[in-house]
């Protein structure tokens, strides 16, 4: 019998795989050395599909241990991760085993770098080089529709050119992340004081170069004095703020002098101008501008929103959702979409209207991917989604596409010019006249009307109020997750795959805190120390050409080994800077790493004893983590609270409940919304759960 091999990158794509090829819908479901596969028949074919678990091979050194670099001589090796390691190897155990019962290769992971860079290692090193000859199953959703037709669409052969790029893009980033990492750390440990795993890389280091950079504006601004004056007038029983012509002053006699001039004087109407303008509907969603959107909306990370968008792809409930596309080709039938869609109660209402439409013609924006159009909602309605934030998600993708397809939004501005004894006010309105767009984006898009009365030209109005008010400029904002996300676009850092990674990588190292990124003092220290004695490793230029390099690899231009000679080149001699100055780079980074310890176990001031400090403590008996009062070992306080356990973590807030004042922590896990937890058992805003 005929037999085929299909390697997907989740289990729950390949049993959709199998559903979709096998002529009853019904595979079996079997098990090779503890790892899950189907079997689907079609006519007199038999179709193994056979899950990975991401990447099942790495580049690795090849020499063991950790405590040395230079690193230069590498390969591919089965991913090593801990307890990892085991199940992995029996993965590779089991798709060997089945390789050798196929007659035809198809990778079926997901089309992207990373996908197929996942495919290309387990059909060279797991199936015995099966790479040259193996075909190619490209899609973009899960439907059984569209599974089946990629089946009869297959390339005959995977993409070499972007597996190329993404072999590249593993070395360069392996190289520099491993070698500038244990550099540093090196450094730490033979400088003889203490230990401390430091991190570092090609993108890594920039993008905290730009947040240190944001952190000093904010601390070294000075802020300026300037003031306002605000006035409110009374126009048919309501009362409405008028903005002076002027909304900064720089001189407070100034701003005096107009509230004397306009106390106790009418206004009178110069100008009523009037405009109608279009708000066009919004662009689809790539990865980025979604969780943009979801940290605006909900707050959730850009990593958290990645995580639920591949669970509704696996559920194929959503198109890919690592695209850069803001764009839907011909191929995808978004009629029929939306016809699907009628067929919830939810959204019956408006997929009816969009469909009496007789060109769906959708808002796109200029991105394009080659690989996969914008994200969209497939047609098919949740069924087992109990998670809210995945129906936040999905809701959200749904309402993004319906918009998208409607018309613009049409509003009128109103801008009314008020004279006080010469001086200039403006009273500003804004209604909408038909929704478009709006009414579809529910409840994510903002009206933000102003309904202003009815004025005329010379008509007198009654001012209530005039004052002035001393302000201070204030510095720039810090980053948060979205911003930092668009920042890292704008500059090309990074790839729509691997950003969100490293902005969880720079919290995890002890280098920023809190939702609005604040650098520590290791963050300040770890790139002090790099301007210092390795500049090269903050090149933004350095790293975006890298980028661009890498990407013409993927567009068949661009060679492999002179770009790794680059990316090497420009490594030694970092590294031979950082090699011969180690002592100093030990030592600073040493005390950082200790003060940033010591600091991260502080909570707050006790609320107990008012003298000593909360600290998160570990027991050493137990192993379990609670916090402790300092003076706790001098006899003085008792004080003691439990904390949640792993695999939860735990981090100090720095701040103090609203409610009562207590010291707050942060508690994170991987399945749920992060939160605040207030130390006081009796706080108010815990009534409720002790009631329960």
């Amino acid at each position: 019998m005929f037999c085929t091999l299909i390697l997907s990158e989740k289990r729950e794509a390949a049993e959709r795989i199998a559903r979709a090829l096998d002529d009853s819908g019904t595979p079996k479901k079997l098990v090779e050395h503890g790892v899950p596969y189907f079997e689907a028949m079609q006519k007199n074919r038999q179709i193994l599909v056979v899950p990975a678990i991401g990447h099942l091979y790495n580049i690795a050194p090849e020499r063991g241990g950790r405590f040395y670099y230079p690193v230069f001589n590498i390969l591919w090796k089965p991913t090593s991760q801990g307890s990892r390691e085991t199940h992995v190897r029996n993965w590779i155990k089991a798709i060997s085993s089945l390789s050798k019962e196929a007659s035809e290769f198809i990778s079926a992971t997901d089309y992207d770098i990373e996908g197929e860079v996942i495919g290309y290692t387990i059909l060279k090193y797991a199936c015995g080089n099966k790479e040259a000859n193996a075909k190619r199953m490209t899609f973009s959703t899960l439907t059984m529709i569209e599974l089946r037709d990629a089946f009869q669409k297959l390339s005959s052969n995977i993409d070499f050119k972007l597996a190329e790029a993404g072999e590249t893009r593993h070395i360069i980033d392996f190289l520099w992340g491993v070698n500038l990492s244990r550099a540093l750390t090196l450094a730490v440990k033979n400088w003889g004081k203490g230990f401390a795993i430091l991190s570092t890389g090609r993108v890594q280091a920039p993008t905290l170069r730009f947040l240190v950079d944001r952190e000093k504006e904010i601390q070294s601004y000075v802020p300026t004095p300037y003031w306002e004056v605000h006035a409110k007038a009374r126009i048919g029983g309501k009362f409405y703020e008028i903005e002076f012509e002027e909304s900064k002053l720089d001189s407070e006699d100034m701003a005096r002098k107009i509230v004397e001039a306009c106390l106790g004087r009418e206004g009178l109407v110069e100008d009523v101008d009037t405009r109608i303008f279009k708000q066009s509907p919004p662009t689809p969603f790539d990865i980025g501008t979604l969780q943009a959107e979801a940290y605006k909306l909900f707050g959730f990370t850009p990593s958290r929103t990645l995580t639920i968008a591949e669970r509704l792809y696996l559920d194929a409930l959503i198109s890919y959702p690592r695209t850069s596309s803001q764009k839907f080709p011909p191929q995808i039938n978004c009629r029929e979409i939306i016809m699907s869609l009628q067929k919830s109660r939810e959204y019956a209402a408006f997929a009816s209207e969009l469909l009496k439409k007789r060109d769906l013609k959708p808002n796109e924006g200029n991105r394009d991917d080659p690989a996969h159009p914008a994200i969209h909602p497939t047609g098919d309605l949740p069924e087992k989604i109990r998670d809210s934030s995945q129906l936040k998600i999905f809701d959200l993708i749904v309402k993004r596409f319906f918009a998208v397809f409607s018309s613009p939004a049409i509003k009128e501005g109103i801008r009314i010019t008020i004279k006080v004894n010469e001086n200039t006010f403006f009273l500003h309105g804004r209604r909408i006249i038909s929704e478009g767009w709006l009414r579809f984006y529910e409840p994510y898009g903002q009206a933000d009307e102003v309904i202003l009365p009815t004025l005329e030209k010379e008509q007198k109005i009654t001012i209530t109020e005039v004052s002035s008010k001393e302000k201070y400029t204030a510095p720039p904002p810090r980053y948060n997750p979205a911003s930092l996300l668009k920042m890292m676009d704008d500059e090309h850092l990074g790839t729509k795959a691997t950003r969100a990674n490293i902005i969880d990588t720079l919290y995890q190292r002890g280098y920023l805190r809190e939702e609005r990124m604040a650098v520590t003092e290791l963050g300040f220290n770890v790139i002090e120390t790099l301007e210092e004695y390795a500049s090269g490793i903050l090149s933004v230029d350095f790293t975006r050409n890298l980028e661009d390099k890498m990407e013409t690899i993927e567009k068949g231009g661009g060679r492999k080994e002179e770009i790794l000679i680059e990316a090497v080149q420009r490594l030694k001699t970092i590294l031979e800077d950082l090699k011969n100055r180690e002592e100093p780079i030990g030592e600073e980074l040493g005390n950082a790493a200790r003060r940033a310890r010591v600091d991260e176990s502080v909570v707050g001031i006790c609320p107990v004893c008012k003298t000593g400090n909360l600290l998160i403590i570990h027991s050493m008996k137990t192993g379990k983590r609670f916090i402790g009062c300092s003076n706790f070992a001098k006899g003085l306080c008792n004080a003691s609270f439990p904390l949640p356990q792993s695999p939860y973590t735990v981090k100090s807030l720095k701040r103090n409940c609203k409610v009562c004042r207590w010291p707050m922590v942060l508690v994170k896990s991987r399945k749920r919304q992060p939160w605040n937890l207030c130390l006081n058992p009796y706080c108010p805003t815990k009534e409720h759960q002790r009631r329960v």
